[in-house]
């Protein structure tokens, strides 16, 4: 039986000494309240209301269990309210700073619609796991190697001035005596900085005879822009963050690196499943 159902037909009757009017402020039809009190009693083993007379009466039983199904009914308001508020915490999850404001608020409204609140949190990627082990996200959108990922972003060189070829080779970056300008640099953003990326670009540069200083770190994606900007430099990125900084994006030769990403905590399989296309966007991968 539907026991608070029946307790709280039983606690409205009482309240108001009729079953009209209890089953009114009950929001259910009186025949209802009715079967479900009877129901009630024949559970408890005992009448809640005497019925000789005009108006419903609670017998001594009643009167014993009344407080008893009030708390009931109350703790049972109560549970809905507070899995109310809890479906509407929000879900702290660290993301890439590569996601741009506008695709974090259109990936935070597609969530909403699968009763998920998302608070994102951008940041680097060995922040982003520091965030999600000690407890500060409870969530977070981590670089994994590429048999791990659930999304791939490709990577290649992104220039000021248009290339005349429609591949970056590194070997073309390689300096020759008698040079009079400085070597070109391949500027490796935070997000990038992570060994299945970082390790086999510096690997293939130091076999085609790149120097070392040839392929550096920037400490933010500002600063290594601002070098691309002013130089003759390139910046590993993504063809969504070319587009986004007006930079002019080919793909790598000799090598093909990837950002690949993977949910880790708390809703990780809503976050991989029912929102996949959308992060997908966030972060720069293709969509089908």
């Amino acid at each position: 039986m539907d026991l608070v159902g029946a307790c709280t037909a039983f606690v409205h009757v009482s309240d108001r000494g009729s079953f009209t009017h209890g089953a009114a402020a009950a929001r259910i039809p009186q025949p209802v309240a009715s079967r479900r009190i009877a129901a009630l009693e024949k559970h408890l083993g005992a009448p809640l209301f005497d019925r000789t007379t005009r108006r419903p009466t609670l017998t001594q039983f009643g009167h014993a269990v009344l407080p008893t199904a009030r708390r009931l009914v109350h703790l049972a308001h109560t549970l809905e309210h507070d899995a109310a508020t809890a479906r509407l915490t929000p879900l702290r999850i660290a993301v890439p700073t590569t996601c741009t404001t506008h695709d974090l608020a259109h990936l935070t409204a597609q969530a909403r619609r699968h009763d998920l609140h998302l608070d994102p949190h951008p940041a680097h990627p060995a922040q982003r796991t520091e965030l999600l082990h000690t407890n500060q996200v409870r969530t977070a959108i981590t670089a994994v190697p590429p048999d791990q990922a659930h999304w791939t972003v490709p990577l290649g060189l992104a220039t000021h001035q248009p290339p005349h070829l429609n591949t970056h080779y590194l070997e073309t970056l390689r300096p020759h005596r008698g040079d009079t300008t400085p070597p070109r640099r391949v500027w490796i953003q935070p997000e990038d900085d992570t060994p299945h990326i970082r390790d086999p670009l510096t690997h293939t540069g130091d076999t085609v005879g790149l120097h070392p200083t040839q392929i550096t770190h920037a400490t933010t994606l500002t600063n290594a822009t601002a070098e691309v900007l002013t130089t003759h430099d390139l910046l590993l990125c993504s063809p969504r963050q070319a587009e986004d900084l007006n930079l002019h994006w080919r793909p790598l030769g000799e090598t093909h690196p990837t950002r690949t990403y993977t949910a880790t905590g708390e809703k990780a399989e809503t976050l991989r499943t029912r929102l996949h296309p959308h992060i997908a966007h966030c972060l720069g991968a293709p969509t089908p």
